[in-house]
């Protein structure tokens, strides 16, 4: 989806799992996958790749969209 959408201001990874797994995409082998797209990892490798921490964020994202309603 990343390259699909050229993402380059990042990929954020959000949702439940992410922070409960995040030793393992700290690990290497995730970045190592997530690279690894032949003629496009250039492109990848510039775009940053941050996990979501905060549980609470998704609520924020609709509470302001609700107040700009």
């Amino acid at each position: 989806m990343a390259l699909k959408m050229m993402s380059r201001g990042g990929v954020y990874l959000g949702g439940g799992i992410a922070p409960k797994i995040l030793s393992r995409l700290q690990n290497g082998i995730f970045l190592k996958a997530f690279f690894n797209k032949g003629r496009m990892r250039p492109l990848l490798e510039v775009m940053p790749v941050k996990v979501i921490l905060n549980d609470k964020a998704a609520l924020y994202g609709a509470a302001l969209f609700a107040a700009r309603g």
